[in-house]
């Protein structure tokens, strides 16, 4: 078996590029601002390089993980987030058409409003920020391919090993309950969040690949543990044996004029995802556990 992962210097992309390498598969990872030893440099926007890339590698797999996932960014360039997040799938999906492989295009929970949780695969989507509707707009573009041979695997939150904390809204919040330098910080304890490890979703996925019975085009994948942003500051003050007076719970609703705001509770529902029979599950990881057994405190 050969696989493309796409975003493989990233959070998610990483981790999968390495599940695959690890279990022995032919796997090609591709980057561009962060290509690193390893990595295929690769503009995803260049459709002539990539279909070169491609028709070369002849994958069986493709995960898509390169994404614009910054919400406050896409809103600064919402014609380069609609590039990344919605016309480069649409490309991949054509791609998958005509070169027989199978694309995996992660989403996310951010394609919901977080008003009636929990989401199903077939719920109503209905985004409440620019970076939302892009990566809605990816999956009706990936999934309007007649033909091509499509799965979207929503995703809440992410957090696991990263170059930077900065690279994950989790992991950064260390870096908040680390800092000793007297600024306070107001912490969201008003919207609710499933954390969920990167290792776990490309474990997942490796074993997905190698399912032989069909896949429906739509799957969830995430932590069960609900946290608020407030929450997971605690638990990381407690692993570390932190104070943590500097952090203050803001359990206020976010302004309806904030273009950049967060659904209150997008909980995944996984059930589809679990019945599926993927050897050993869904395989999540405890955040507390994994984050004490990561930090070695």
């Amino acid at each position: 078996m050969k696989v493309i992962v796409t975003g493989a210097s990233g959070v998610l992309g990483s981790a999968i590029y390495e599940a695959f390498k690890t279990s022995g598969v032919d796997v090609l990872g591709l980057a561009y601002s962060r290509a690193r030893e390893g990595l295929e440099q690769l503009d995803l926007t260049r459709k002539e390089e990539v279909e070169s890339v491609f028709g070369r590698f002849k994958p069986d797999w493709v995960i898509h993980c390169a994404a614009e996932r910054r919400p406050d960014v896409a809103e600064k360039d919402p014609d380069a987030a609609q590039r990344l997040n919605a016309d480069v799938p649409a490309h991949l999906a054509s791609l998958s058409k005509s070169l027989k492989f199978k694309l995996v295009y992660i989403s996310t929970d951010y394609v919901f409003d977080g008003t009636s949780p929990p989401y199903t695969p077939s719920s109503r989507t209905n985004p409440l920020q620019l970076y939302g509707r892009t990566k809605r707009d990816g999956e009706v573009s990936v999934l309007a391919v007649d033909g091509a041979r499509v799965i979207v695997l929503r995703v809440p939150v992410l957090y696991g090993p990263a170059p930077k904390n900065s690279d994950s809204a989790i992991n950064i919040l260390l870096d908040v309950v680390q800092d000793c330098s007297g600024k306070k910080y107001n912490m969201d304890h008003y919207a609710t969040r499933y954390p969920t490890n990167t290792i776990d979703i490309a474990n997942f996925l490796v074993r997905l690949t190698a399912l032989k019975t069909p896949i429906p085009p739509i799957l969830h994948y995430s932590g069960d543990e609900p946290f608020t942003k407030y929450e997971i500051c605690l638990t990381f003050a407690k692993i570390l044996g932190l104070p943590h007076d500097h952090i203050i719970p803001n359990a206020e609703a976010p302004s309806a004029a904030d273009a950049t705001t967060r659904p209150r509770d997008c909980h995944l529902y996984t059930r589809e995802t679990e019945d599926l029979g993927v050897e050993g599950g869904l395989g999540l990881s405890l955040f507390e556990e994994w984050w004490t057994e990561y930090l070695k405190v």
